[in-house]
């Protein structure tokens, strides 16, 4: 039986009163961000399970996954009387539903939480699986917890405001997914139009990630084992996102994470002989939908000081998950400072910078 109860939802309001039927009404609260409430929020704020509840907006973007916005949730649900039968409903991307599943972790040791994603990054990635967390000291979700929805609520129409660097965004989280899984799957993923998101054959390789993502985590809650090949190029993703960040553009999770796979699957080919002509495909692609991150040598220094930093590390060494092929996953793999450097340099080679 699962531990996240998943809803495809046709009605979303209808889906939200069945969810939110064995809680009080007055124990309901909500949040979603500047761009959710204008966009997503009206879809179901005339729910008749929301007339009591108690709303919070904060500002959009990653850079808001932070302290003072953490600070500013436990403050909303202090002063309007939340309890520890309380359900916090978080409506929004990547970055309220780990911020609000954060503060749900925390609140009075732990209250309900119910994720509504509305970007395709959040409905494959950062809703699914129970990680929480906020950035902190300019490293993505440094501070966090293992919390799991007790429902995650997709619906389609929420994704048709996206622009096309979103679309982009959650459909790299996809293609990892079909990476991680097998080769029909990915070979459906490169045939997808991203003009049509709202497609039956895009919404269909959507939820084929999310169940591909929710097997794993089901698998493995606390990432002691296989949850880790979820990590698939987010060790040199995260270090391109973070050093996005301190130069004052910052990129999209997903953007990050495109480029991010060019280099831990050098790492894959080099190491475990993983195929050059998935890798050149896959290059080919990155440069026609993502562009360039440009990088130089003078970056490495930043870049691998972050990829230390991650959470996944065990020892001094830094982690990757790598694959031998597509579906063929190798875990726990280490690399030193002239391999990173050495797979640095094949990323600038691969981009043309």
């Amino acid at each position: 039986m699962p531990f996240t109860k998943l809803f495809f939802s046709k009605n979303i309001q209808t889906d939200l009163e069945n969810v939110l039927s064995g809680y009080a009404s007055n124990q309901i609260f909500v949040l979603c961000d500047s761009h959710t409430e204008a966009l997503c929020l009206p879809e179901v704020k005339g729910a008749e399970c929301l007339k009591q509840a108690r709303f919070l907006s904060i500002p959009a973007g990653d850079d808001q996954k932070n302290t003072d916005n953490l600070s500013k949730i436990w403050q909303f649900l202090s002063q309007e009387g939340a309890t520890r039968k309380s359900v916090l409903i978080n409506i929004g991307g990547g970055m309220i539903t780990d911020l609000g599943g954060f503060a749900s972790a925390t609140f009075k040791r732990g209250i309900d939480c119910i994720h509504l994603p509305t970007t395709i990054l959040s409905a494959v990635d950062a809703a699914v699986g129970g990680k929480t967390g906020i950035n902190f000291n300019g490293l993505k979700n440094e501070i966090g917890a293992f919390h799991l929805p007790k429902a995650v609520l997709f619906y389609a129409p929420f994704f048709e405001s996206l622009d096309e660097p979103n679309i982009l965004s959650g459909y790299a989280e996809m293609l990892k997914h079909g990476l991680l899984s097998n080769t029909k799957y990915w070979n459906e993923l490169l045939s997808l139009d991203l003009r049509h998101p709202e497609s039956p054959e895009f919404l269909s390789a959507v939820k084929e990630s999310v169940y591909i993502k929710e097997d794993i985590t089901e698998q493995d809650p606390k990432e002691q084992g296989i949850r880790k090949a979820l990590n698939l190029g987010h060790t040199a993703g995260h270090a391109f996102e973070s050093l996005s960040y301190k130069q004052g553009t910052p990129v999209l999770h997903g953007y990050a994470i495109a480029w991010g796979l060019i280099c831990e699957l050098y790492l894959s080919s080099k190491r475990f002989g993983f195929p050059s002509a998935v890798l050149q495909q896959y290059i080919y692609l990155v440069r026609e939908a993502y562009g360039v991150f440009p990088i130089s040598y003078k970056d490495y220094p930043a870049l691998y000081e972050t990829m230390t930093h991650d959470k996944k590390n065990e020892s001094k060494a830094v982690n990757f998950t790598l694959l031998s092929s597509i579906g063929d996953i190798q875990l726990n793999q280490t690399a030193d400072k002239a391999l990173i450097e050495e797979m640095l340099d094949f990323y600038c080679d691969a981009m043309g910078i």
